[in-house]
């Protein structure tokens, strides 16, 4: 009985790295779930200024699943030639080395006065396989998103305020900073899409490895779905979430907590 239960053990810690080693699960369900309601005591600000306080940045969190740490994905958002960059990898750790993946992804993506908007899409979880992989092209001309994800052909109208699995979570850190409450984010799903609603749930002071940040939580929650997710975001901190849950039900089910933050305006920004 004891093996049996160490080989079901396993067999969940390696199927949920399968499936949200990359963030893909946080924004997914910080959108999805996961990765907002959020700040307006922030002055209005135009699409241009909006750029440039979302400044280029490097953070890495630790993601916890049912007490086990089982892997650490980077995040690196930079400048480039007006538009932006935003990738992201993740590393096995602890039971998750027991996994062949090594997850990246990567998205192109612009500011605008209407929000951000993601200009392409690409994900590879590192394996020879192509079922959890991505190659997107959002055509805003054109209306239209074409490529392949997880195999499948997509070929879809773009509808207006669409965002991939990592620029949410640009656009949601665009919209706290301009000082705008967005109430939902529309998520692509291969050729449908998912409608994911925020609301404001209170605020915390943390402990972190960066020191004390103050923060305001967010929960997200798709209409139907047990599971609820929470972002723990620091205002002086350019909205960064430092820590993000999922909990179903009563269970709290994985934690991703941050353990390092690079950002060029850090050495004058209060916690």
């Amino acid at each position: 009985m004891e093996d049996s239960s160490q080989t079901k053990s396993v067999r969940g810690s390696t199927a949920f790295l399968s499936k949200c080693l990359s963030w893909r699960t946080s924004v997914r369900k910080l959108v999805r779930d996961g990765l907002r309601a959020l700040l307006c005591a922030l002055p209005l600000v135009t699409a241009d200024a909006s750029a440039d306080e979302l400044v280029p940045f490097e953070v890495s969190y630790t993601w916890i699943w049912h007490g086990l740490t089982v892997a650490q994905s980077t995040l690196r958002l930079q400048k480039s030639d007006g538009d932006w960059i935003y990738q992201s990898h993740s590393e096995p750790r602890g039971i998750g080395r027991l996994m062949s993946e090594r997850p990246v992804q990567k998205s192109t993506l612009r500011v605008t006065d209407a929000g951000v908007q993601p200009l392409t899409y690409h994900a590879d979880d590192g394996t020879p396989a192509t079922k959890r992989d991505a190659d997107i092209t959002f055509d805003w001309n054109a209306h239209r998103v074409t490529g392949t994800y997880e195999d499948k052909k997509v070929d879809t109208p773009l509808v207006p305020g669409i965002q991939d699995d990592l620029s949410v979570q640009v656009a949601m850190m665009v919209e706290l900073l301009r000082g705008r409450t967005p109430e939902r984010f529309s998520l692509l799903d291969g050729n449908s899409v998912r409608e994911y609603r925020y609301v404001r749930d209170g605020e915390e002071t943390l402990q972190t490895p960066l020191g004390s940040i103050q923060t305001l939580i967010y929960r997200s929650q798709k209409e139907g779905s047990p599971r609820v997710t929470r972002f723990w975001c620091a205002p002086a901190r350019g909205f960064i979430p430092v820590r993000v849950e999922q909990q179903r039900k009563d269970e709290v089910e994985w934690t991703m907590q941050i353990e390092s933050l690079q950002r060029p305006l850090d050495s004058v920004l209060p916690p």
